[in-house]
């Protein structure tokens, strides 16, 4: 099936079950961690387009949030090629590449090329553009299917992915995120780092992420890692530094509200063929067990963007 812009605006989303309220459909849907405003091309199981704005007035819109823009437009194929009797979770991520940071009030043009799909898992590849200007590239990238019900409603699914591919929604539902929040560091001044990160037992985008079982995003977690990977690189550096690459981002549990992680950042030797000057591996503990982990590499950062 291919989606037009032309089709998008004139389609209407008549008899939306499950999106409540307000212009475009927002209301306890599609609000608190929701990135794709609309899907303007789908072309089989090969290729999805769409758009996301990031809302003006929000201050913090991790890098990581891209990302997740990426893997939930992926993910509305995924569900919609099943007949949304599954849907797509804990993706494993082999190569991320960062050009710049996303900037509030950024449309994110949203492209994501399906290399295969079955009701047992998406592979797929995408990348984000601002303008025309690429700001982020995922690569090698496997999101594991399973079960829908145990996540959302298969029918308020089914409306939300109706609205997408039509008219859209309106931009401006998400309200942002908070700033990780790291405790207890240990290890200033060495060559690993340790914190402690409190998982919220309640927050905004468990509405979203999901509703019938809250799952704290891999996405969060890895923009706190992120933060600890960059406070070791750039003691290390001696300067400021700027993440360019993050590879083997591997999630391997689901993360309840209300849990603790204990997250570590260590440095590295960046191997023959990496060009970036330092590597950092970071890592994510539950109870003493090793729940998720990537490589994050870092360059001196000239305030300059690629």
């Amino acid at each position: 099936m291919a989606v037009s812009m032309a089709q998008a605006s004139e389609a209407s989303p008549d008899g939306a079950v499950g999106v409540e309220g307000g212009p475009g459909g927002l209301g306890c849907r599609f609000a608190a961690f929701s990135f794709v405003d609309r899907i303007t091309q789908i072309e089989g199981t090969s290729r999805v387009c769409g758009f996301y704005t990031i809302p003006a007035e929000v201050s913090h819109f991790p890098v990581s949030l891209v990302a997740e823009a990426i893997g939930q437009l992926a993910a509305w194929v995924a569900m919609s090629v099943v007949g949304f009797t599954h849907r797509p979770v804990a993706a494993l991520a082999g190569d991320t590449r960062m050009h710049r940071p996303p900037r509030a009030g950024d449309t994110l043009e949203l492209i994501v090329d399906i290399e295969s799909c079955d009701a047992e898992s998406i592979q797929y590849r995408g990348r984000a553009l601002v303008d025309g200007q690429l700001i982020l590239e995922l690569s090698d990238t496997l999101g594991s299917m399973l079960d829908i019900l145990e996540f959302d409603e298969p029918n308020a699914l089914r409306a939300d992915f109706a609205l997408l591919t039509s008219t859209g929604r309106a931009p401006g539902a998400f309200k942002g995120v908070p700033m990780p929040v790291l405790h207890d560091l240990v290890g200033e001044g060495s060559q690993r780092l340790e914190v402690n990160l409190f998982v919220p037992s309640e927050a905004a985008f468990f509405l979203d992420h999901f509703p019938r079982r809250p799952v704290f995003p891999a996405t969060l977690m890895l923009d706190a890692q992120l933060q600890l990977a960059q406070r070791l690189a750039e003691t290390l550096a001696g300067g400021a530094v700027r993440v360019q690459r993050i590879t083997n981002v591997k999630v391997r549990a689901f993360t309840a509200p209300g849990a603790t992680l204990m997250l570590f950042a260590e440095a590295a030797e960046p191997g023959q063929t990496d060009v970036e000057p330092i590597l950092i591996k970071v890592g994510a503990q539950a109870e003493g067990r090793t729940i998720a982990g990537a490589k994050m590499f870092f360059v001196p950062d000239s305030g300059e963007t690629a």
